[in-house]
Formats: C-alpha cells, sequence, structure tokens
C-alpha cells in the first residue's frame, strides 16, 4: 500500500501518542509508510508522520478527514484519579477505545493492535479491570483479521511529561522494581513502555490471523509470542 506522501508502506493510525507506550510507538515507528497520529495537541514533526488532531474521540464526525489505514495502534488511557470520576475514566479507557476502533474498521484497518492491562477481565470488580476487559471484548466483535492485545503488568518509563499527576506508589514501584525483576515471576514482572510498544510494531508486521494476548511475560525483550 502507497500512503497519502508518496513512501511505500502501509498507513497506520496511532491513538494515544502522547501516552507512555504511545510516544514509544511513534519514536521506535520504522517509518516505512505513514503514521498519522491522532492527537488533541500538535505534536514534534518527524519524517513518515503525519497529525491528525481528534479534540474528542467521541464525536460522531472525529475521524471523518482521516485517510484509509491497513493498522492501527490503540494507546489511550488514563486513571481513574486523573480522570476525576468513574463515568470520566470510563469515557476514555472503553468508550473513546471503542470509538476508535469502530473508526478504525470502517477506514479499511484489518489489523489492530490495543495497550490493555494485566488482569484485564469484563466480570472483574475491580473498575479499572472491568474496564479494560470491557473495551477487549468489543474489539473482539468487531472483525478485525488481526487482534493484539497487550496486557502489561506495571509499566516502567519516563511519566514526567505526561501530565498527570504524581502517583507516589508506582513511584516507589517503579524504584524497586528492576533490582528485584529476578526475583518476580515473568507473567507478573514490570515491563517497560518501550518495550511494550516493540512487541506490538512486530506483532503487526507480522501479522497472524485472530485473536493474540501478549502478557508481560510475552512483552519481556524477545519474548513476544502469542498466549
Amino acid at each position: 500500500m502507497t500512503n497519502t506522501q508518496g513512501s511505500a508502506g502501509p498507513t497506520v493510525w496511532l491513538a494515544g501518542a502522547t501516552g507512555l507506550v504511545g510516544r514509544e510507538i511513534d519514536r521506535l515507528w520504522p517509518a516505512t509508510g505513514l503514521l498519522v497520529r491522532l492527537t488533541r495537541r500538535p505534536l514534534p514533526a518527524r519524517a513518515g508522520r503525519i497529525d491528525a488532531l481528534v479534540p474528542d474521540f467521541l464525536a460522531a464526525a472525529a475521524f471523518a478527514a482521516l485517510p484509509q489505514a491497513e493498522a492501527a495502534f490503540c494507546a489511550l488511557g488514563t486513571t481513574r484519579a486523573a480522570a476525576g470520576s468513574d463515568a470520566a475514566f470510563r469515557a476514555v479507557d472503553l468508550d473513546a477505545v471503542i470509538a476508535f476502533g469502530r473508526a478504525a474498521k470502517a477506514a479499511g484497518v484489518r489489523r489492530f493492535a490495543l495497550v490493555s492491562a494485566l488482569g484485564a477481565d469484563a466480570a472483574s470488580a475491580n473498575l479499572y479491570l472491568r474496564t479494560k476487559g470491557e473495551a477487549e471484548a468489543a474489539l473482539a466483535t468487531l472483525g478485525f483479521e488481526t487482534l493484539v492485545i497487550a496486557r502489561p503488568s506495571l509499566l516502567l518509563g519516563e511519566r514526567s511529561g505526561l501530565g498527570q499527576p504524581p502517583r507516589a506508589g508506582e513511584a516507589l514501584a517503579q524504584r524497586l522494581a528492576r533490582p528485584l525483576a529476578v526475583l518476580i515471576p515473568a507473567r507478573w514482572r514490570p515491563v517497560a513502555a518501550a518495550d511494550v510498544a516493540a512487541a506490538l510494531l512486530q506483532a503487526l508486521a507480522a501479522p497472524a490471523p485472530g485473536i493474540r494476548v501478549l502478557d508481560s511475560a510475552a512483552l519481556q525483550p524477545g519474548r513476544a509470542s502469542p498466549r
């Protein structure tokens, strides 16, 4: 497929380009094709990328002007504390994710990758895990040829530029995670956001049909394999 800027390769959408994993997908993008970064604010210009300003993912016309695409990455997400309420949290982590998935399907996307969370379960009593599980279940009904779901444990990475309120417990966990990593079972081991991004890029570059779930064990460097 040839992108609208004339360089060979697929056109790919990225939602959540300013988040922890999304910015790593952007950084690692091989520039063989066009990466359309859906964002609420302009991002620094980089080769092989264009920005599409989407102020409201839930607006009916939000995706109308976007080019057709072959693949999409969804790295949208917030926290209950940052959102301010259960409803505001679910508007991002569920409603916006589903809206993006539907728009991607309508634009011809065949391969879709989602950043979810370890323990995601639509039947969970935990709001965060239930919401993530509901988003996964909704995307699974849209009929993508390939759906890759990353379920990382604690994400490691620099959060200072994300515009989120500080989370003291998470900062402490990140400091302890690396020296104690060998003692933590692989499934629960924290994983760097850059490794999640690399695993998703690899998975969509060599797609297999159906739904693939990558947990933290599979997301560690060199271990991206389906569960």
